[in-house]
């Protein structure tokens, strides 16, 4: 078996092995090695990544008893011993995680009875699962101000290989899982845990934990969190933001919700007025259409570039009013012509009939009901022409 070296010491970014095997599986070409420092996913922390004789590790998994290295290209013909290097702000990014985990976990289960049911490491935020169905502000606040208490006082971290029987010692978080030697990791007084992920040594190398919110899971709780460099991203990311926001909205930080709020309700207000204004253009230009169109006549436009809705909208107004004529509407776009076909309530035709005839023109789609039809096609014949063979049909 391969001697795993990020149990020894999880600081370790730099190794040298030999390789004793070089093989492929569904996930590529991969290597093993006699020892190695890449920490394979498991326990639901992510792989280490890096590389050997500098080239790139994308994927590291333990099977059949192996720490399978998977490789971008494979390593030359004989070659015997390997240079490793790990990507040490992955590792220790994933420890500081990790670890506050451990203590956020804890504290939910010590201090409110929720225990964790699962464990996301994810590459922006980490999650856990809470076997409850909701949280209020005052558990969550009293939660995060506990573990980062526990954060800063700065608790040793320790490791121990024992059996079974030795680890049921102590008060475990949860049940063994395993036969023969477990992996206990101890934050004395905090939290005793079956674990075999990477961790600091002592609880204030996390640096701080922030919780981002929860949502409903399967009738649980998926509580998000950042951990240690993390949490100065997140910081900088919303700093950024703010920055961008004062100088677009020229109020301080603790009036800028309220002003953007007020600018929303503001716009909104703005929209519905266009949108009765054009409700009301729409409006006259149908009368001033149907003014010029002789009684029982055919009603035809044809636009420059009008969008369908507006032919739809225009076009509904228009029939609303001219109960017996047809409307032909046509809007000429780029390469497209768009259409409307319509007719009054006291005329009985078909419309979607009148547009099948006429949809191959223009090797066009479109339908509706019998007496609005909306589509459009390709632009094979100008507006005009489409309109008069419409009529022809009519």
């Amino acid at each position: 078996m391969t001697r795993k070296l990020y149990y020894e010491d999880p600081y370790r970014t730099e190794f040298y092995s030999k390789v004793i095997k070089i093989d492929q599986d569904e996930r590529g070409s991969y290597v093993v090695l006699e020892e190695t420092a890449f920490y394979p996913t498991g326990g639901g922390q992510p792989h280490d990544t890096g590389t050997l004789n500098e080239i790139e590790v994308f994927d590291v998994e333990e099977a059949e008893d192996e720490v399978r290295h998977y490789i971008k290209k494979e390593f030359q013909e004989g070659a015997v011993e390997v240079h490793g290097v790990i990507d040490q702000e992955r590792r220790i990014d994933h420890m500081q995680q990790h670890c506050g985990q451990h203590i956020i976990s804890a504290v939910f289960d010590d201090l409110f009875d929720l225990p964790t049911t699962s464990f996301h490491l994810g590459k922006d935020t980490v999650t856990i699962d809470l076997d409850t169905d909701q949280l209020s502000e005052e558990v969550l606040q009293q939660a995060e101000e506990r573990v980062n208490q526990v954060v800063q006082a700065n608790y040793p971290v320790e490791t121990k290989w024992l059996s079974v029987d030795e680890a049921n010692e102590y008060t475990l978080r949860k049940p063994l899982a395993v036969e023969g030697n477990v992996r206990l990791v101890i934050i004395p007084e905090i939290d005793y845990n079956g674990c075999g992920g990477t961790h600091p040594e002592s609880t204030g190398e996390v640096m701080a934990v922030k919780f981002l919110g929860w949502t409903k899971s399967k009738k649980q709780v998926r509580l998000e969190f950042a951990c240690g460099y993390r949490v100065l991203n997140k910081l900088g990311e919303k700093h950024q933001i703010l920055t961008e926001m004062k100088q677009i909205v020229p109020r301080p930080e603790e009036q800028l919700v309220e002003e953007v709020d007020h600018l929303i309700k503001a716009s909104k207000e703005k929209d519905k007025k266009i949108s009765e204004l054009e409700e009301e253009l729409l409006q006259y230009e149908a009368r001033e259409i149907i003014s010029n169109t002789e009684v029982d006549k055919v009603i035809q436009r044809v636009f420059k570039g009008r969008p369908i809705k507006i032919l739809q909208s225009l076009g509904k107004t228009i029939i609303e009013h001219a109960p017996n004529a047809y409307l032909i509407l046509v809007s000429e776009q780029e390469d497209q012509l768009q259409f409307v076909l319509a007719r009054g309530a006291d005329v009985d035709r078909n419309m979607n009939e009148v547009a099948k005839q006429t949809m191959p023109l223009i090797e066009g789609k479109g339908g509706g009901k019998p007496n609005f039809v909306q589509g459009g096609g390709k632009k094979l014949i100008d507006g005009a022409a489409f309109v008069d063979k419409v009529i022809e049909q009519l």
